[in-house]
């Protein structure tokens, strides 16, 4: 095992600890240690990262259920239509974008490149979103109708953001349950971890036809992950949210310029 390898497999546990602690985020690590740690092709990185998210996501989503907040019919309007977009990316869309997305005199813009440097803007979104201080303003489930046609809308969209960067979107999910669906705080992040459950897993699955699988790999990879989550739930106990979110989102800010940097300079 080289040294790269090595401090990947803690990014793996420390994957896990963000997903513990925050309900999400485990692709901004994970994308990246796949492809710089490990030296996989972004294709290859973003189907484990939805493997490991999806995964991270059920063992959130067992023990929500336990708690009765899944709100199931939300998640089931919100759920397909990801389903179906997320299927139709992999499948069509990833196999088919050029290896040459823009060419100049001396720098060109691969099909590899393109996928980070999109994937790194998602990251800038989400520390963005991620630092905005909620509303003073509490939502009801009585107060306003249900927009159920809005949401079929917003759940096209993260299908195909997951299946572009492999990222579960909880960072739209959760203010689009909010605002939409009228759920509580607590029951839009237990309501996005099932959603992002079957979005990444059914994502990553339809990979199996076009992308050979390193299985041993990817198991030992999202068992410490896993591992890490159990560490993250507990640490959040004796930490104050808002210190955890504001750190994060800064630190979610200097990978998103590592990235840039990393792939303009390659």
């Amino acid at each position: 095992m080289s040294y790269l390898e090595s401090i990947g497999f803690f990014g793996a546990f420390l994957t896990g600890v963000i997903i513990g602690l925050f309900g999400g985020g485990g692709s901004i690590l994970a994308v990246p240690i796949f492809v710089y740690l490990f030296k996989l092709n972004p294709v290859l990185a973003t189907s484990y990262s939805m493997f490991v998210v999806g995964s991270s996501a059920a063992i959130g989503t067992l023990i929500n259920i336990k708690k009765k907040l899944i709100e199931y019919k939300t998640a089931v309007v919100f759920t397909l239509p990801a389903l179906v977009s997320v299927s139709l990316t992999r499948r069509f869309l990833i196999p088919n974008i050029p290896e040459t997305l823009l060419s100049f005199e001396h720098f060109d813009i691969t099909k590899e490149m393109g996928i980070m440097l999109f994937f790194s803007s998602i990251i800038m979104l989400s520390s963005i979103l991620m630092m905005q201080k909620p509303s003073s303003k509490t939502v009801t489930k009585s107060s306003t109708k249900k927009n159920y046609g809005l949401l079929i809308f917003i759940g096209l969209g993260v299908g195909v953001l997951t299946g572009l960067v492999g990222a579960g979107g909880g960072f739209i999910i959760v203010p689009a349950l909010v605002l939409f669906a009228r759920l509580t705080i607590k029951q839009a992040v237990a309501t996005s971890l099932i959603i992002i459950t079957f979005n990444s897993l059914i994502g990553f699955s339809t990979d199996l036809s076009f992308l050979k699988i390193e299985w041993s790999f990817l198991f030992l990879f999202t068992s410490l992950s896993i591992t890490g989550i159990f560490a993250g739930i507990y640490i959040s106990g004796y930490t104050r949210e808002s210190t955890l979110k504001t750190n994060f989102a800064r630190f979610m800010i200097v990978m998103a310029a590592l990235i840039v940097f990393k792939e303009l300079t390659s």
